[in-house]
Formats: C-alpha cells, sequence, structure tokens
C-alpha cells in the first residue's frame, strides 16, 4: 500500500500563496450601543377600614392586587401593627414585594402615603431622581422585598391628614431595568406616513364605482354605502339594519342645504374639514361660522362624533355678535356644553349684550330656546358682574321688548 504525502503550503517549484501585506483588505468598521433603561409603572392601592385592621398581628399583611411592570408582576404589602417584633406594634409598615418568578430583578420603586387634604405633601420614599451610589435595588427570588419596617409612627400616622374617613391610599411606583444592545441595521427602507385617507377622498371622485346617490335640494351627490357605513353609525342602520334603504337608487335628504352634505360626504372620505371659502365661494369669516354651525347639526344628525367636536371648536373660537345668539340656540339644541358657556360668557359682558338683542339670531333663540335667557341671567347672578345693568336688558327680552321698553322687531 503506497503512502499518501500531504502538501504543506506552496512547493519550491510552485507559485507561493503568501499574501503581501500591501494588499490585505482594510478592516471593517462596525458599532453597536448597549441601552439601559427602566420600564415603568404604577398601582394605586386603597386602604379602607384602617381602624379594623389595626390587631391583626405583628408580621401580618394587607395585600393589594397584582400589577404588572416590566414583565413582572408586583403587589403591595400594609403591615398595620408593622413587620418587626422588635418594634412591638409601634409603627405601620410598607413594603412592594416581586410576586413572580425572576431571578436578580433589578429595579427602582417608590413609595408614597397620599395627603388626603390636598396640600400634596405625600410621604415619599423614593429611588427615582436620586443619584444611587449602589445602583437599582435587586431582588432575587419571588417574595423579595424592598420596603421600610418603619415607615410611619403609628400614632402620628393616626393624627395626620393621610388617614381621613379612616382610609388610606398608597401609591407605588416600579421603573424595572431592562438592558439590551443595539447594533448597526443592514437595511435602509424609508415608510411613508399613511394615505388611506386620500385614497378614500379620491374614490369619492370616481362616479362609475358608486353605489348610493343623494338628492338634496334637487343636487345629486354620488356616494358608496360600505363608506358611509363604516363612518356613520345612522348610514349602517340606514343601508344595512332594519331601515334596509340599500335597494333605493337615489335618497333624499331633507332639511339640509346642498353645500352642506358636500362638506359632510368631504368628511367623511377626507377625515377633515373642506376649505369653507372653495365650497361656498365666500371669504366673508360669517360664512364660514354659518357653515360650521349647519355641519354642527349635519354631524349630529349622523352621529359624526368627531366632526361635531370640530365644528364646536371652530365655533367657539369664531363666536361674533352678530353669529352668538344662533350658535348658542344651537349649542343648546345639539348638547354642546362648552361651546354654550362659552356663548353665554360672551353674551353677558354688558358691552355685547345690547347688540346681541338687536340681532337676528336673538330673535331666533328666544322663541325655540327661551330656557337659555333664563340660564343667562343665572349666568350673570353666578358671576355677579354688572349684574343689575345686565339682568335689566334679558328682563327686558324675557318680556318681548328690549332695554329701554320698546318691542324688538322679529327679523327672521
Amino acid at each position: 500500500m503506497g503512502a499518501g504525502r500531504v502538501c504543506r503550503g506552496g512547493s519550491a517549484d510552485g507559485p507561493s500563496s503568501s499574501i503581501s501585506p500591501s494588499s490585505a483588505q482594510p478592516p471593517s468598521e462596525t458599532a453597536s450601543t448597549s441601552v439601559t433603561q427602566t420600564v415603568n409603572g404604577s398601582h394605586d392601592f386603597k386602604i379602607t377600614g384602617y381602624s379594623l385592621s389595626k390587631g391583626l398581628g405583628i408580621g401580618r399583611y394587607i395585600a393589594s392586587d397584582m400589577f404588572m411592570v416590566g414583565g413582572y408582576s408586583w403587589a403591595i404589602y400594609f403591615y398595620p401593627d408593622g413587620k418587626s417584633p422588635e418594634d412591638g406594634a409601634s409603627y405601620v409598615s410598607l413594603f412592594i414585594a416581586l410576586a413572580s418568578e425572576g431571578t436578580d430583578v433589578r429595579a427602582l420603586f417608590e413609595l408614597a402615603l397620599l395627603d388626603q387634604s390636598g396640600k400634596e405633601q405625600h410621604k415619599v420614599h423614593s429611588h427615582f431622581g436620586r443619584n444611587l451610589e449602589a445602583g437599582p435595588y435587586t431582588l432575587k427570588y419571588r417574595g423579595s422585598m424592598w420596603g421600610y419596617k418603619r415607615f410611619f409612627k403609628r400614632t402620628a400616622l393616626e393624627e395626620s391628614d393621610y388617614l381621613k374617613d379612616d382610609c388610606l391610599s398608597v401609591r407605588c411606583s416600579v421603573g424595572v431595568v431592562k438592558s439590551h444592545t443595539e447594533g448597526p441595521k443592514v437595511y435602509d427602507i424609508p415608510v411613508p406616513p399613511s394615505n388611506i385617507n386620500e385614497h378614500f377622498g379620491l374614490l369619492l371622485e370616481r362616479v362609475e364605482v358608486t353605489d348610493v346617490r343623494f338628492d338634496v335640494n334637487g343636487e345629486v351627490f354620488n356616494a358608496h354605502k360600505l363608506v358611509l357605513a363604516a363612518r356613520s353609525p345612522v348610514f349602517m342602520a340606514q343601508f344595512y339594519g332594519p331601515m334596509k334603504d340599500r335597494d333605493k337608487e337615489c335618497i333624499q335628504v331633507d332639511e339640509m342645504e346642498a353645500p352642506v352634505f358636500k362638506a359632510l360626504l368631504h368628511f367623511i372620505y377626507w377625515d377633515v374639514l373642506p376649505d369653507i371659502e372653495e365650497l361656498t365661494g365666500l371669504s366673508a369669516k360669517c360664512a364660514s361660522t354659518l357653515m360650521a354651525q349647519h355641519l354642527l347639526a349635519a354631524a349630529d344628525r349622523y352621529a359624526l362624533e368627531r366632526l361635531r367636536l370640530l365644528c364646536e371648536v371652530k365655533l367657539c373660537e369664531d363666536v361674533a355678535i352678530n353669529t352668538v345668539a344662533t350658535t348658542l340656540a344651537l349649542a343648546e339644541q345639539h348638547h354642546c356644553q362648552q361651546l354654550k358657556s362659552v356663548c353665554l360668557k360672551f353674551v353677558a359682558l354688558p358691552e355685547n349684550l345690547r347688540a346681541v338683542m338687536q340681532t337676528e339670531g336673538f330673535e331666533y333663540l328666544k322663541t325655540s330656546c327661551p330656557s337659555v335667557l333664563t340660564q343667562l341671567l343665572d349666568y350673570v347672578a353666578r358671576t355677579g358682574e354688572h349684574c343689575a345693568v345686565t339682568h335689566d336688558y334679558i328682563s327686558q327680552a324675557l318680556d318681548g321688548g328690549d332695554a329701554n321698553g320698546r318691542r324688538v322687531k322679529q327679523r327672521v
């Protein structure tokens, strides 16, 4: 049997396999970062019937429900007679405990006994916001605790503002320390922002794929039943509920102007208010306010809460002498409490009231929502500013005349 031969390196006659230093590639440069931060959470624990818990026994506790922070379960332990026998029930003890399996869980803690007098003078022991020489506290295993055996002298606690109606309130905050290493990304894929509203908005212009038409004062609008139903529970019931208008080719919309319905459809598809000037061809502020008033009523009619709130915000910003009375009536009819409050405050000013009473909107307010005038009187009485003068103006209005005793001409 012949012996095999192992060749090591090149032969004397063959080419050399060594690489010269000048031909070597430079080392690649990479980097990574270790990130250490806390995952924070808190839990409020209310202890009622404190006096009944006394006498429970040293070392015996009342526990909160378990709560999750940083992937671990925790519980607050309150010892009404203290945790340590050597203290002889002179102190209450308060601890936070790891209530789930875990090994060497590192965390920051804060235990606070809340001041119930409103003075915000809480009794707080905290790791947060401090320069910790030894770092975060480490809990070795399930049941490990952090806290204070002598958290509060019991006699002092019972005379303090921390105890109210025989109740104590405790707040515990936990910050679980988590570390991870971030390496360099091997990809760079830019993700554009969501443009779903643009797709839906453009869908409104595709007349050939619509499946429902609306006749609003002789003007016809095309739309999609599924889109309308997804946005409005009223349309959902109309097309797919007991009302079942799904088979109608054209639906008549009463008591609404065509530009308002057009603006309503614009919001349903685009989720933003339309450009009022572009929609109406009018640049006056009062035109914008009028459209917002009509849109608010339409939003309430079709249960479009976001649109209703957007209109309410705009009307709060655009309160003016010639429109406030109509807006106030609208706020009363559609239960817009903040808008109503803004309008009442504006009308109640003596420098505004006389001018508001001369507007057509005030006549409409008197006939449609007479109770609001009484509420205006109550509002003025509560504020106490220029009460007598304003009270006289409104009292005259309730009787059908102005502040000088003249009948106010109806302008409707």
